[in-house]
């Protein structure tokens, strides 16, 4: 028999010891401690199993794990306001998405779990140029990264995009891209610029609907010659300014936008970028149009005038378009009633077939009013006006077609055709009696272009712009004695322009970009005087235009700025009409730019010092009181600083800048007149303000400017804003606009007597700058039946 207490205790249930479950229960039937053990056994074999699978499996998922990492970061548009919904895609180096988010309402993304190593991130969004970047994901962190739009989307298109380096169809590192919703209309409900840009003064010359200017730095440009002004299509600028405009060398006339459609404007240097002729001497603007509205109506107006703007898109998203009607009325605020009437219709079309993206552009306009005109200011003048015959009757249509074509990824032509009727009438008195100056053009042209990536190091654009200005009966009239307009000049004019450009750019390294272009200049005149045929005559005149820019990008990590360096030469046509004395004008005036900014981002804040040096051939001031026109006051020198300061915060935004300019006779060493000086801007949003409202608000000084003969004009000070709150969850907003301010605008020299004066003299004249508060009411349709069916 054996000993069964001489063997070890044992996981089988034959050989287990009784005592070692039951010490206490010797009478146990020794079966039922049998079948105990078995379910005993089954059950521990069952955790050895699941704790061996565990064992096996966990090393795997550990070591996955330890090779994932997190990205984060936030999303901003150009002027660092965040972007919401913006798409987020991380993708692998064999091409796989192995992230995609959307921006939160703070701009915020966040992508986690994803593989370590090199990444490509791509960010994109409808309204602004696509973000790319390369991301290094550490195992087990969480690398932050906050990115920047750079450019609008229709204003900017592009087939590369270099971290923060110019692009090839925009190669002027000191352009600004700003929002239209982050700054402030420049006269909300009245005639004038759409937009106030920062920096650069809108001033008039006779108020009414009278053209307005942008002023920059150190330029004489009351007429537009040296300031260039595109509405942005597509890709295509299609040029506002006119030459030998019937008052006005260069006149370019902003009036015919409504601000409501209006996306974005982009300022640069004008001289730098190959794409932009005729007047980018000192300046270019350029408008682009939003792709879609959402339906809706707003009113604006108070005691002197009224304004409604109403706009529609189709219901289907995924067409931009809209049609967009503005009707304004009023009579200002001088005691010279403006009877003023303005209609405006703007319509825009985008349409994708295959390759193939086509932007559709139209403008139809009537404007008419009474002027007050310029007045002395230094003493009071009965009824705000010298003469209250004064008047402006414009009509303007426009239209143009720009296509893409994308053969390749790396591979476009662009296409672009346009067509324009403009009529003018415009009556004054500079001191000398009431003038008549009228005209009717017809203005056709179109721009093909083809834009390759050849290598990262290397995009090239080569194109040519065409283009035929026909001015008819360019007539010029004075009041007689009897009450009847005399015919003093009249001119049928024909500019016809051929103008090839190309350029190279691209990154040497991840630090270094160039931009390397020449713009070929062909302009024939054909001037038919319909007075003196002596006086006609046909000419063709040549210019080349060398440009260049290189860039030195810093790191993000080091203390240094990124700086750039520019050289244009540039030029504007002059009007047959302007002479110097008794001798024959030129055809073309050129100039010579020089550019040095620089930039850098400290504590979120983006600073920017902008040095530019201007030599012009000839420069044109004042006002000729027989024709009207502008005087040629000789060759220039143009020298400038701007500093300026950019922040974003998340309730809002605040910018500003100082420049300061020296404007001087390149012969005689005198100041050219009427060009600003000194300008000091700031502007600022406020989007958290108690009880749901928001706020922007801008103060703008400019400084006294010389106007010639011991002649120093006033300063003038302005300071805009507007308050607005919405209602039903953004359905309903109501706001109100105000402006205060001193001092005069178009401040130039007149020769002239007032009623009870006993003889003419010499003085400073210029429109009064008046303040108001206007109130405006904004209604946005969210039922589909107020949108039009595509």
């Amino acid at each position: 028999m054996t000993n069964r207490s001489a063997h070890h205790p044992t996981p089988d249930c034959r050989g287990l010891h009784r005592g070692a479950f039951r010490p206490h229960s010797r009478d146990a039937h020794p079966g039922g401690q049998a079948a105990s053990c078995c379910r005993l056994a089954g059950i521990a074999g069952a955790v050895l199993a699941q704790t061996l699978l565990l064992i096996l499996l966990a090393p795997a998922s550990v070591l996955r794990a330890a090779q994932e990492g997190s990205v984060s970061g936030r999303i901003t548009d150009p002027e660092g306001a965040v972007v919401a919904h913006a798409d987020v895609r991380l993708t692998n180096a064999h091409g796989a998405v192995v992230c995609r988010a959307a921006t939160d309402d703070q701009g915020g993304f966040a992508c986690r779990s994803v593989e370590a190593g090199r990444l490509a991130l791509t960010v994109e969004n409808p309204q602004f140029l696509p973000i790319k970047a390369s991301v290094q994901v550490a195992a087990g962190r969480v690398t932050h990264v906050d990115l920047r739009f750079r450019g609008m989307v229709a204003q900017r298109q592009s087939v590369t995009v270099v971290a923060q380096a110019p692009s090839v169809l925009a190669p002027d590192p000191s352009e600004r891209v700003l929002i239209h919703n982050r700054v402030l209309d420049a006269n909300p409900g009245r005639p004038g610029a759409p937009i106030s840009i920062p920096g650069l003064p809108v001033e008039t010359a006779s108020g009414g609907i009278k053209a307005p200017q942008y002023f920059a730095p150190g330029v004489a440009g009351d007429h537009g010659e040296p300031i260039a002004q595109y509405f942005q299509v597509g890709d295509f600028l299609f040029p506002n300014n006119l030459p030998a405009n019937a008052h006005g060398n260069g006149y370019a006339d902003p009036n015919f936008l409504i601000p409501a459609v209006i996306d974005a404007v982009a300022v640069d240097g004008g001289a730098f970028n190959v794409r932009e002729g005729n007047n980018a001497v000192d300046l270019a603007a350029s408008y682009e149009p939003k792709p879609r509205l959402n339906p809706f109506m707003q009113l604006t107006g108070d005691d002197h005038d009224f304004d409604v703007v109403t706009g529609w898109s189709p219901s289907n998203r995924a067409t931009n378009g809209w049609i967009s009607l503005e009707g304004s009325f009023g009579n200002g605020f001088l005691k010279r009633p403006e009877h003023r009437r303005q209609y405006k219709l703007n319509t825009y079309r985008e349409i994708k077939r295959g390759k193939h993206d086509l932007t559709l552009f139209g403008i139809g306009y009537y404007g008419f009013s009474w002027i007050p005109g310029l007045i002395p200011i230094d003493v009071p003048v009965p009824g705000d006006t010298i003469d209250n015959r004064q008047l402006d009757r414009t009509h303007t249509s426009i239209t143009v077609a720009s296509d893409r074509w994308q053969l390749t990824g790396s591979k476009q032509f662009l296409f672009s055709g346009f067509f324009r009727t403009y009529s003018l009438t415009l009556r004054s008195n500079f001191g000398d009696g009431l003038i008549q100056q009228n005209e009717f053009r017809t203005v056709a042209g179109g721009e093909a272009a083809y834009v390759q990536k050849v290598h990262p190091w290397l995009s090239l654009l080569a194109g040519i712009d065409l283009r035929r200005d026909a001015p008819r009966g360019l007539d010029l009239k004075h009041l007689d004695q009897q009450g009847n307009f005399q015919l003093v000049t009249s001119n049928d004019l024909t500019f016809a322009f051929a103008e090839p450009f190309a350029s190279l750019g691209g990154g040497l390294g991840r630090y270094f970009h160039y931009d390397l272009g020449v713009r070929q200049e062909e302009v024939n005149v054909d001037n038919q005087d319909r007075i003196d045929a002596a006086h006609s005559f046909n000419k063709l005149a040549a210019v080349t235009l060398p440009k260049a820019t290189f860039s030195a990008l810093a790191p993000g990590d080091t203390p240094l700025p990124s700086v750039s360096f520019s050289y244009g030469e540039a030029f504007h046509t002059n009007d047959p009409r302007i002479g110097n004395g008794s001798a024959e004008g030129t055809l073309v005036a050129t100039a010579r730019a020089f550019q040095m900014v620089l930039t850098k981002e400290v504590i979120k804040t983006d600073f920017k010092i902008k040095l530019t040096r201007v030599a012009n051939s000839q420069e044109l001031a004042k006002i000729d009181p027989d024709t009207g026109l502008q005087e040629d006051v000789g060759p220039s020198l143009v020298r400038a600083i701007t500093v300026s300061a950019h922040r974003y915060f998340p309730w809002g935004s605040l910018y500003a800048s100082f420049a300061r300019a020296n404007a001087q006779n390149r012969l005689t060493g005198e100041d050219i007149p009427e060009a600003p000086r000194l300008i000091w801007d700031a502007e600022g949003s406020i989007d958290r303000l108690p009880f749901g409202l928001r706020a922007r608000g801008e103060v703008e000084y400019v400084g006294r400017k010389p106007l010639g003969d011991g002649f120093t004009a006033v300063p003038v000070r302005e300071i805009r804003g507007a308050v607005l709150r919405s209602f039903g969850d953004g359905r309903m907003s109501v706001g109100a606009n105000f402006l205060l301010g001193s001092g005069f605008t178009g401040q130039t020299l007149e020769t002239l007597a007032l009623a009870g004066e006993s003889a003419p003299f010499e003085r400073i004249v210029g429109v009064p700058l008046k303040s108001y508060v206007s109130l405006t009411w904004i209604y946005r349709f969210k039922s589909a039946r107020w949108a039009i069916k595509p």
